[in-house]
This record gives C-alpha cells, structure tokens and sequence, in this order.
C-alpha cells in the first residue's frame, strides 16, 4: 500500500477520476497545515508528500528540516509547489524536494511526477535539487533540475529540458547544512536516458569552484558515502 499525504487546495484541483490518487493500491491523507502534515507523516510513514511553500502552520522550511533530518521520516519522496517568483523559488529550494512544481496546478504533470515518485523507493544519493541558468544564450532563461553524482569537479543534471554541448550553466543549489552554492560548468557530454521518460541526462564540468565551496560539497559526499555503506 502506498500512502500519500496532499495539501488540500492542491487535491481539490485534481481530476482524480483517471489518477494514481484513487488507486485501490494507495491510501490519501489530506492536510490542511504544516503541523498536520507532520503528525500525519509521523503516525503513516507515507511515500510521498505533495505540498504548497505557503500552508499555514509551522513554516515549510522548518517542516522539512525536521522530516531531512530524521533517519526514519526522510525516507519519503517530496514535490513542492510554489509561485514562479525568485523569493518562492528560493524558500522551495531549502526545503531540499524531489521536484518543485510552479502554481497553478498542472494536473496531468503532477500525476505524471507522483507516479514516478511511488514506483521508485525513496533513498539516499548524491543529488540535490538546483536551478540553472544557461549563460550567454538566446535561451537564457532559469529552470529547475536534479543532479546525480555530484563531486567537487561537477555533476550529471536530470532535467527535461534540451541542452547542448558547450553549453555553460550558472548552477545555483543548496546543501544540508551549508550556504548557497554557486558554480558555472560546461555540458561535457549527454547522457542518453534508459526509459522512455522525457528526462535527459548531461554530464556537466565545473569551472572555478571558490575554496569553501570546494569543501561543502567534499563533505556532502563524504556523508552521503558513509550514510549509503
């Protein structure tokens, strides 16, 4: 059985008559607050939480810190919604999700992202939630992506958006415990995906990394390498 906790404005705006929702095989909790999501969480264990940056109670933030943090709530899969303006985007990006979505609800993206979400556990790895920015291009225009394999030399992105070779990103994401981060990189090469999603997969090199920077994300992997033994 897979249980889901949703935000209730965001439930009441799905057509759940086609979805993964009304399953026989998943079980829906709906929150009205943060707090609520919380004691939900703690008392299901759910598989997904689907939220909104801007539900009353304890502020997002917070929640999260408390759920990343502990060695049983963390293991449950995040989509996060927020508005599409730079200070929203900011608060979604500490909350370290699985994927942030922009308001008003698209319906058939975000079953789209539940599914994938349900049918893969949720583990620890080397990625975090970043967006970027492609430098010095008509398409200059910031989007969200996930990383895999991160290392003090660069990353590989997930993301469904067209990258090309040479291509340089500002790449901008937060780690646990860490400040902002900041880095430009190079595509490299380009990852063909393994299924037949709309993700595409590009390895990218980072340029100069600032000293400090260079040992948050050293620590970062080696934490993660520990917790994964």
């Amino acid at each position: 059985m897979k249980k889901i906790i949703i935000n209730e404005a965001i439930a009441a705006g799905i057509d759940k008559g086609a979805s993964i929702l009304q399953r026989k095989d998943t079980k829906l909790f709906i929150a009205k607050t943060n707090d609520e999501m919380l004691s939900l969480h703690r008392a299901e264990r759910v598989n997904l939480i689907i939220s909104r940056i801007d539900m009353p109670g304890m502020a997002c933030e917070q929640l999260f810190a408390v759920i990343r943090n502990d060695s049983v709530l963390r293991s449950v899969s995040l989509i996060l919604f927020c508005l599409d303006r730079p200070d929203d985007r900011v608060r979604a990006e500490r909350c370290s999700p699985d994927a942030i979505m922009t308001l008003p609800v698209n319906s058939a993206l975000l079953l789209e992202k539940a599914e994938s979400f349900l049918n893969v556990p949720a583990r620890e790895s080397y990625r975090v939630l970043l967006s970027a920015n492609i430098d010095g291009s008509s398409r200059d225009q910031s989007f969200f992506c996930r990383s895999e394999n991160i290392s003090v030399t660069g990353l590989q992105l997930e993301t469904e958006r067209s990258l090309a070779l040479g291509d340089w990103l500002t790449c901008s994401f937060f780690l646990p415990d860490s400040k902002r981060i900041t880095v430009a990189g190079e595509v490299m090469r380009a990852i063909n995906p393994t299924d037949k999603s709309e993700t595409k997969r590009y390895g990218v090199k980072f340029g100069k990394v600032a000293p400090e920077d260079i040992a948050a994300i050293d620590a970062f992997v080696k934490k993660k390498a520990v917790k994964m033994r």
